[in-house]
């Protein structure tokens, strides 16, 4: 190599080191460093080592209390993971003289460790990633059931008893690198526990399934989250993903969807300095305005977003059941279910309150109307079809099929799921029951079929696979046959989960499919996409059907509760006449 173009690249290379360095350098922020006058907070500091959710783990807590605190006033909470980051004690100190801040109690905790029998000979099992990085609720349940309870049992030196506030808008939840993913993973879980959200570095890639964020909060309804992040274009591009263009790419999500979120990008690497720089910012950031509540934002109206109506949200209509399934709904709109364990059927009164319809349903499930104004039930106390007509009289239709859910068309057509198992272990089937009483099996194979429903024009049959993340559709024949089977759309399925748990499905005028799942309604459009989600109140949901006059209400049986929230769509109906629906945006 020429000696001239080696001494220029050495220069070029020393350059880029130094620009390197300077662009990982940030000075400290001035409320970052201890300032005269300003009360000192207590550090109290222990070990936590009784864990049920993460058994066999040991972990070190760091609590810090202000020194304004009262004991009177439950104080607002702060956790951060990875224990003790960003000089934040003496942060809180100096924006809480202030008034920047209110009187927060910051809980600073590590990852578990599960301890060896031998350190001479064996490691610990080392438990961050698996806390951190997985989606789902086991790191939201650790804090809130266990470690913060364990907080509130301690007290300061002088004695003063620890009291936190309950309340999500009064909790800030943060972290770094795999901490931020766990603190945006305990909110976006938890929005009534945790509201605030401070990510640095963030580790929304594919660790361990995190880089499925910015589509969850695309198509998720948005929730009364304020979400503040930090990343530089130094940041790791591994195996696992690109952290830098990971944590742009939920900015651009959470902005899309609508959220209060802030950023700073800089230059930096993987580390914390420009965390430290900002972290006091980010803070005011997050609690500037409270005690006003963070409030969730409204979904663009792009697709499925003019679905949900602003200020219409789920509405309790009865709780304390064991098991409530089968939905259903008549010609009037006028609501039914069943609670399976104690064979009782309900129907709302016109106070919107279920009263007591068939005391015996024998262990009904799935429900329907038909043409003839009869409520089809699908009864396993002996298996039977049941069809219930105005004064209770009870008809058997068909006996032994082991049915789940079923769905009567307008020409009388009835078509049932045969979930997988039984005494004999059969496998899955979908049934034809004719009007003449006729039956035959229209399909096997899916691992446990569930869910049935039509499509508008009754041209489709749509079958939930509950144990996988398919929902079948297949082409009606003349005769009721099944034809051109294919798994056609595609759930979403929680992270701890192996299946989607697809159950209750119902369409609308558009063509649009709403799917009971462990996520919530996942609402498809007509081409087998997931394009909203909507959680219910209380994480579960069995079955759901449209009712109410316009047939605008979407009833949901959520195991001990039924719900009810109106939408801006119109359901329909099998046992209605047949209705061709717009086609769907390819």
């Amino acid at each position: 190599m020429n000696p001239l173009l080696r001494s220029a690249l050495g220069c070029l290379f020393a350059l880029s080191i130094t620009l390197l360095r300077a662009a990982d350098e940030y000075p400290p922020h001035p409320d970052s460093v201890v300032q005269a006058g300003v009360p000192q907070g207590e550090l109290l500091k222990f070990t936590f080592a009784d864990s049920k959710i993460f058994p066999g783990t040991t972990r070190n807590v760091t609590v810090y209390v202000p020194r304004q605190y009262d004991p009177a006033m439950p104080a607002c909470v702060y956790v951060n993971q990875d224990g003790v980051q960003h000089n934040a004690p003496v942060v809180f100190d100096n924006l809480i003289a202030k008034g920047d801040l209110p009187l927060i109690i910051g809980v600073f905790v590590t990852p578990g460790v599960v301890p060896p029998a031998n350190p001479d000979t064996t490691l610990p099992r080392f438990n961050r990633s698996f806390e951190y990085d997985g989606l789902g609720d086991n790191y939201a349940g650790f804090l809130l059931e266990e470690l913060l309870p364990f907080v509130e049992t301690k007290q300061t030196v002088d004695g003063r008893a620890i009291r936190l506030s309950h309340s999500g808008n009064d909790r800030a939840i943060g972290g770094g690198s795999s901490g931020a993913i766990a603190a945006f993973t305990a909110a976006w879980e938890r929005p009534d526990a945790f509201t605030r959200v401070w990510s640095g570095i963030g580790t929304y890639v594919d660790l361990r399934g995190g880089a499925r964020y910015p589509t969850l909060i695309r198509k998720t309804e948005p929730k009364p989250l304020r979400v503040f992040l930090q990343d530089g274009s130094g940041d790791l591009n591994i195996y696992a993903g690109d952290w830098w263009m990971a944590n742009q790419t939920m900015e651009r999500a959470l902005t899309y969807a609508g959220y209060e979120v802030a950023h700073a990008w800089g230059e930096g690497g993987h580390n914390g300095k420009q965390q430290a720089a900002i972290f006091p910012d980010a803070m005011r950031f997050l609690w500037k305005g409270w005690p006003q509540p963070v409030i969730a934002a409204v979904l663009p109206a792009e697709r499925v977003g003019p679905l949900l109506i602003p200020g219409e949200g789920w509405q309790l209509v009865g709780e304390g059941y064991q098991l409530a399934e089968g939905a259903a709904t008549n010609a009037k709109g006028e609501f039914f279910f069943t609670d399976i364990p104690t064979s009782k059927a309900y129907k709302l009164n016109p106070e919107g309150n279920p009263v007591e319809f068939i005391a015996d349903t024998k262990r009904a499930n799935g429900q329907a109307f038909g043409p003839d104004g009869r409520l089809y039930a699908v009864a396993s106390g002996p298996q039977q079809i049941l069809a219930y007509d105005a004064d209770q009289k009870v008809t058997v239709i068909a006996e032994g099929l082991a049915g789940n859910d079923l769905i009567v068309a307008h020409n009388g057509n009835l078509y049932v799921t045969n979930p997988a198992g039984g005494a004999s272990n059969d496998p899955s089937k979908i049934w034809l029951i004719r009007p003449d009483g006729t039956k035959q099996v229209v399909d096997t194979g899916l691992r446990y079929a569930n869910g049935i429903a039509l499509s508008p024009d009754q041209s489709l049959l749509y079958v939930a696979d509950y144990r996988s993340h398919w929902v079948y559709s297949y082409v009606v024949q003349p005769d009721g046959t099944l034809a051109h089977k294919q798994r056609y759309y595609w759930l979403h399925e929680a992270d701890a989960d192996d299946q989607s748990f697809a159950d209750g499905l119902k369409v609308d005028h558009n063509g649009l499919l709403y799917v009971a799942t462990r996520l919530g309604v996942q609402v498809c459009d007509q081409a087998g996409r997931v394009n909203l989600i909507i959680p219910t109140p209380n994480g579960r949901i069995t079955n759901l059907v449209f009712g109410g006059e316009k047939f605008d209400t979407l009833y949901a049986t959520c195991n001990d509760k039924v719900y009810k929230r109106k939408l801006n769509t119109t359901g329909v109906n099998a046992w209605a006449p047949p209705l061709k629906p717009t086609a769907p945006k390819l």
